[in-house]
């Protein structure tokens, strides 16, 4: 099991979904899950900010990851969770211990099935601390806006405040507070392109016996 972590922006499901591609492990996007509870949320009318019902709400999900697509149910969501208020909500959602302990124990029952490529901004640290390789990911805040807005259309000045404000949450939240793990390698990707990331991480993989 390979574990990347890193802040948003970083490239953490680019290079996630290319080294699980390069070495035929499933990718296991953790931050799709949390999309998808706060996706429900909104939908559902449940606040954001109500720890209780979140969890409760949280527990009660049925969420599916099928290689790029994410399911709600029945029900694709893959485009769906990636508009700018569920982005915006998934921050704030993820900071309540119930939908975290929901999410991470979905997690683990995944990892313990298969060889995977697992990222978000606790697998290392909380989800999967036993993993053999663990990467973090960073960049710098003014790259990692760029690669945001370019992704979704919004303005860089918006983009970049949003994040500084969501960088925050992360760092400060109490529970899978965005951090390294002490043994993992952190690459910074500003400047480079995607095949070199990969390349790197794929010859750690290779170098500590995984593939």
């Amino acid at each position: 099991m390979i574990a990347i972590d890193g802040p948003a922006g970083a490239g953490k499901s680019t290079v996630a979904r290319a080294v699980a591609a390069e070495l035929g492990f499933t990718y296991l996007d953790s931050g799709a899950m949390y999309r998808s509870v706060a996706l429900a949320a909104l939908e559902d009318g449940v606040d954001v900010d109500a720890a209780e019902a979140l969890g409760e709400l949280a527990r009660g999900l049925e969420i599916g990851l099928r290689g790029r697509r994410v399911l709600l149910g029945e029900r694709d969501v893959s485009d769906a969770i990636r508009a700018p208020q569920v982005t915006a909500a998934a921050s704030r959602v993820s900071v309540h211990p119930a939908v975290r302990e929901a999410m991470v124990a979905r997690q683990r029952e995944l990892i313990a099935a298969g060889r995977y490529v697992a990222e978000g901004r606790d697998i290392g640290t909380v989800v999967s601390p036993e993993a053999p390789l663990k990467i973090f990911l960073t960049a710098s805040e003014e790259e990692r806006a760029r690669r945001r807005a370019a992704e979704s259309g919004e303005d860089f000045e918006s983009v970049l405040d949003a994040q500084r404000r969501r960088d925050e949450r992360d760092r400060d939240r109490e529970h899978g507070a965005l951090r390294a793990a002490e043994d993992a390698v952190e690459l910074d990707t500003t400047g480079l392109g995607l095949e070199e990331v990969v390349g790197r991480v794929v010859a750690l993989a290779r170098e500590r016996g995984l593939a």
